[in-house]
C-alpha cells in the first residue's frame, strides 16, 4: 500500500469550507485505490497575519518541505495588507512557491459537458498555461525601489536557466497529453511581448533553443495582447501555453473564465522536488461560512495533486486516482441539480463534495 504525507493550509475565507470537501473526495479517491493519506492541518493565513504579525511561520514551511505535497485553500482577506499596500496573502502563495522552489504553475482550462461558457462560442476548451513561478514580475515583489512618494520600480526578471527549465517543462507536458489522446497534436505555445521589450524577446530566443530538443511538438507564438483575443474566439488552438510570471497569472484567469469561471479553474504549483496544489480563486470572503462556495476548482486541484504523486513516484494507484476525481467531477457537473450556485444550482457546499464522494465510489464499483 502506498502511503503519502499531506500538509493542509486551509486558510482564509471560504477555503477551510472547499478544503474539507476536497480532503473528503481525495481519501475516498485514494481508499479505491489502497493508497493512505496522512495530513497535516498548517494554519498559514492572512488571519495568523492579523493575530500574530507573521503569516507563514519557518517552522510550518519546514513542515511543507517535509511532506510529500502540500495542499492550499484559498489565502488573503482584504483588510490584511502590509503598510506598502500589498495584501498578506503573497506571504504565503508566493513564500511557498520560492521556499519550495515550485517554479511551473500549472493551470488547466477545461470546458465541461452541459456547464454554460461564457465569453466564447468554442465547442471545447482543453488547454494548459504553464506559468514561469518564481521569476519575472514577481521575483521583484520585496526587492523593488520607492524614493518617498514620488517614484516606485519594479524589476522584471528573466533568466535563462528559470527559463529554460519551464519551457522544458511545458514541452514535456505536451508530450504526455499527446500520448493519453493521439488524435490531438502535440502544441506549445510561447506568449511574450518580444516585439517591444528586450526581456520578453530573450524569452522567446530561450523558448525556441529548448523547442529544438522536441522536434515532435509542434512550437508556436502570441503576443500577449493578442494572445487574450485568442482565448475567447479560438480557444480550440491551443494545447500548452507557457509564459512569463505576470502574464501567467492573468491569462490563466481569463481561461478559467471562459470556461465557466474561476469556481472550475484547478491549479498545481511544481518543482522538481515539491508540489503545491489549489484552486485558482481567491478566498472569496464575502460568501465564507454561507455553505455556498463551489468547491470544484479545490477538489480538481486534489485531482491533480494524485496525479502529480502518481508521476513523481511512478504510482499507479495514485494516477489512477487522480482520473477517478476527474471523472466523477465531469458526472457531477452534467447535472444541474447538483450545481452550486455560482453554476446555476441549488447545491450546497457541503451538497456538492457528497454528490462527488458518490460518484467517486460508483466509478469505482464500476471498475
Amino acid at each position: 500500500m502506498s502511503h503519502y504525507d499531506l500538509a493542509v493550509v486551509g486558510g482564509d475565507g471560504i477555503g477551510p469550507e472547499i478544503t474539507r470537501e476536497t480532503i473528503r473526495v481525495v481519501r475516498a479517491a485514494a481508499d479505491t485505490v489502497g493508497i493512505a493519506l496522512d495530513t497535516v492541518d498548517l494554519d498559514a493565513s492572512a488571519v495568523r497575519w492579523m493575530r500574530t504579525g507573521v503569516a507563514l511561520p519557518d517552522d510550518q514551511l519546514a513542515a511543507c518541505l517535509a511532506a510529500d505535497a502540500v495542499y492550499l485553500g484559498a489565502i488573503g482577506l482584504p483588510e490584511a495588507r502590509h503598510p506598502d499596500g500589498r495584501e498578506v496573502n503573497g506571504d504565503v502563495i508566493l513564500g511557498l512557491r520560492t521556499g519550495l522552489d515550485l517554479y511551473a504553475g500549472l493551470r488547466p482550462a477545461r470546458s465541461f459537458a452541459g456547464v454554460p461558457k461564457v465569453l466564447t462560442t468554442a465547442a471545447d476548451i482543453d488547454y494548459v498555461v504553464v506559468r514561469e513561478n518564481v521569476e519575472g514580475m514577481f521575483a521583484s515583489r520585496l526587492g523593488g525601489a520607492r524614493v518617498g512618494d514620488a517614484v516606485v520600480t519594479d524589476t522584471l526578471i528573466i533568466t535563462r536557466y528559470g527559463t529554460e527549465r519551464v519551457v522544458r517543462r511545458a514541452f514535456e507536458l505536451a508530450r504526455t497529453r499527446h500520448l493519453r489522446t493521439p488524435d490531438r497534436p502535440a502544441r506549445v505555445t510561447c506568449v511574450d511581448k518580444s516585439n517591444a521589450f528586450a526581456s520578453y524577446a530573450f524569452f522567446r530566443a530561450v523558448f525556441d533553443d529548448v523547442a529544438a530538443e522536441y522536434p515532435d511538438v509542434e512550437r508556436d507564438y502570441a503576443y500577449i495582447d493578442a494572445m487574450t483575443t485568442y482565448q475567447v474566439q479560438r480557444p480550440e488552438r491551443f494545447d500548452v501555453v507557457v509564459t512569463e510570471n505576470l502574464f501567467g497569472d492573468i491569462i490563466s484567469d481569463l481561461a478559467g473564465a471562459t470556461v465557466g469561471g474561476l469556481g472550475l479553474a484547478p491549479s498545481a504549483d511544481v518543482g522538481d522536488e515539491h508540489g503545491m496544489f489549489q484552486s485558482a480563486h481567491g478566498s472569496a470572503p464575502d460568501i465564507a461560512g454561507l455553505g455556498i462556495a463551489n468547491p470544484t476548482a479545490a477538489i480538481l486541484s486534489g485531482a491533480l495533486m494524485l496525479s502529480w504523486l502518481g508521476a513523481q513516484h511512478d504510482d499507479a494507484a495514485a494516477l489512477a486516482a487522480g482520473e477517478r476525481v476527474e471523472r466523477a467531477i465531469a458526472s457531477v457537473l452534467a447535472d444541474p441539480a447538483l450545481r452550486t450556485p455560482d453554476l446555476g444550482g441549488p447545491q450546497t457546499t457541503e451538497g456538492f463534495g457528497d454528490a462527488v464522494l458518490r460518484a467517486v465510489e460508483a466509478d469505482a464499483a464500476a471498475a
